[in-house]
C-alpha cells in the first residue's frame, strides 16, 4: 500500500507540474497532504511537515542570503571591469569573440539567474556577432552551456533541491564538486576555441576601430543608482574571502553568506533607505526560491515520515539487477540528463532522487554522493522545452528553438560526460558501491 501511495504521489506531482496545472510551490504542499490523508496519517501530518521544514531551514537561509549577496555584488558593479575587459580584448577576432563569450557567460552566470545572464550577454555580444557575421547559434550555445555548469552552485537551484530532498548540507555537495565543475569549464572553453578557429577560418579577422566597440562601457548592473565603482576592490576582496571560507568550511554556508551580505550592505549602502531598496529589488527572486525550498520540506517530510520512500526504494531494489545496484551513482549521473530534460528539476529532485538515493544506500553509496551525481545533467536540462528562460535566450539571439537544441545538445551531453569522468577519477562519487 505504501509503495502504491508513494509512486502515485510522485507521478501525480510530476504530472501536475509538467502539465502546468499547478505550480511547483503549490503542488509540493497540497499533493503530499492529500496522499497522507488518504493513507490514514491524518494525526501525524503536522509533526511530519514540521520535521521536514526544520531540516530544510538552513538551506533556505543559505539560498536567501546567497541570492541577495550576489545580486548586491552585481548591482554595485563588481563584475563591470571584467566584462568590459573581455569585450575590449575580443575586438574583431572570431576566435577571441568565441572564447570571450564563454568567459563572459561564466562570470555573469555566477549569480545563478539564467534570465539575467542571457539579457546581459546578448546585449553585450550580439551586435559584435552581427558586425563580424558570426553565427548567433554559437553565442547562444556557449552562453547556455556556461549557465548549465554554473547552475551547479548552491544558489543556482539544483544543488539546493538535491540537498533539501536528501537532507544533506549543500556545501558537502558543492565544494567537492568544484574540481569536476572546472573540468566542465575547460570543456566549454575548448569548444569555444574550436568553434572560434572555424569561424576565424571562415570569416577572417576584422580589425574594428576603437569606436566600433560601442559596448566597451557596458555595465552588468541594472540599477545605475546602485553602482559603487570606488568600492570594487573592497567587494572583490570580500567575495574572494567568502569563497575561501566556503571552500575551507570555516563556518556553515548559511552563516557565511549572512555575514558577507551584512558587511557588503553596510559598506556599500550605509543609508537605511538604500538598503531597503536593494532588498526590495530582489525580493521576488528570493521569495520564489526560498518558498519552494520550504514547500519541499512538506513533501520530503511526508514522503519519509509515512514510510513511503522506504517502501518505494525496496520495490525499486527488487527490479534492479543485482549486478547494476552498485553502479547507482553513475546511473544517476547519466539518467540526470534525460530525466531533467523531459521533466522539471522539481519533479526529478523531489520525486525521483529520494527513491534512487534510498536504493543506493543498500550498496553503501551515501546520500551526499548521490546528490553530487544528480546535479551533473544541468547543461542538458537547460535545453529542455520545460525551461522558460531558454525561450528568452533564443528570442534575444534571434534563432529558432529547434536550431538551438540541435546545435547545443551534443556539446551539453559531452560536457556532462566530462564532468562525470572527472568526478569518478577524483572520487567525488564512486563508480562501484559495496556489494
Amino acid at each position: 500500500m505504501l509503495t502504491f501511495l508513494g509512486f502515485a504521489m510522485v507521478i501525480t506531482f510530476m504530472f501536475l507540474i509538467m502539465t502546468q496545472r499547478l505550480s511547483a510551490l503549490i503542488a509540493l504542499i497540497i499533493i503530499p497532504i492529500l496522499f497522507a490523508l488518504f493513507g490514514g496519517f491524518a494525526t501525524k501530518i503536522g509533526p511530519m511537515m514540521l520535521d521536514g521544514i526544520s531540516k530544510l531551514a538552513p538551506t533556505g537561509v543559505m539560498l536567501m542570503f546567497a541570492i541577495l549577496y550576489f545580486a548586491l555584488m552585481i548591482d554595485s558593479g563588481l563584475f563591470d571591469p571584467a566584462v568590459r575587459k573581455i569585450l575590449k580584448l575580443v575586438q574583431g577576432d572570431p576566435l577571441k569573440v568565441s572564447v570571450g563569450t564563454a568567459v563572459l557567460a561564466l562570470v555573469v552566470s555566477l549569480d545563478g539567474d539564467g534570465a539575467t545572464t542571457y539579457m546581459i550577454c546578448c546585449a553585450a555580444l550580439l551586435p559584435l556577432y552581427q558586425r563580424l557575421g558570426m553565427n548567433a547559434r554559437l553565442m547562444a550555445g556557449l552562453i547556455i552551456l556556461a549557465g548549465g555548469v554554473m547552475n551547479m552552485t548552491p544558489w543556482g537551484g539544483p544543488t539546493a533541491r538535491a540537498a533539501s530532498a536528501l537532507h544533506v548540507d549543500p556545501s558537502d555537495i558543492f565544494v567537492p564538486m568544484i574540481p569536476a565543475m572546472l573540468a566542465g569549464v575547460v570543456s566549454i572553453l575548448t569548444i569555444a576555441w574550436w568553434y572560434g578557429k572555424r569561424e576565424r577560418a571562415r570569416l577572417g579577422e576584422l580589425k574594428l576601430p576603437d569606436t566600433a566597440n560601442e559596448h566597451s562601457e557596458i555595465s552588468v548592473s541594472q540599477f545605475p543608482e546602485a553602482r559603487r565603482p570606488k568600492l570594487i576592490w573592497f567587494n572583490a576582496a570580500l567575495t574572494l574571502l567568502l569563497m575561501v571560507a566556503l571552500i575551507n568550511g570555516l563556518l556553515p554556508l548559511p552563516v557565511l553568506f549572512m555575514i558577507a551580505f551584512s558587511i557588503a550592505m553596510i559598506v556599500n549602502y550605509p543609508c537605511l533607505q538604500a538598503q531597503k531598496d536593494r532588498i526590495a529589488a530582489h525580493a521576488g527572486s528570493v521569495l520564489a526560491v526560498v518558498g519552494l525550498i520550504f514547500a519541499a520540506g512538506i513533501f520530503t517530510g511526508i514522503l519519509a515520515g509515512t514510510g513511503m520512500v522506504d517502501a518505494m526504494s525496496k520495490s525499486l531494489l527488487a527490479v534492479i539487477p543485482d549486478n547494476m545496484g552498485p553502479y547507482l551513482a553513475v546511473i544517476t549521473a547519466l539518467v540526470s540528463m534525460p530525466f531533467t530534460f523531459f521533466m522539471s528539476n522539481d519533479a526529478f529532485y523531489y520525486g525521483v532522487l529520494p527513491v534512487l538515493a534510498d536504493a543506493a544506500a543498500h550498496y553503501g553509496i551515501t546520500p551526499v554522493e548521490m546528490a553530487r551525481a544528480s546535479i551533473i545533467g544541468q547543461p542538458v536540462h537547460l535545453l529542455s522545452p520545460l525551461v522558460p528562460s531558454t525561450y528568452l535566450l533564443v528570442a534575444l539571439a534571434g534563432i529558432e528553438f529547434g536550431d538551438h537544441q540541435r546545435f547545443t545538445l551534443k556539446w551539453a551531453v559531452l560536457i556532462c560526460l566530462c564532468i562525470t569522468a572527472a568526478a569518478l577519477l577524483m572520487g567525488i562519487f564512486p563508480l562501484l558501491g559495496s556489494q
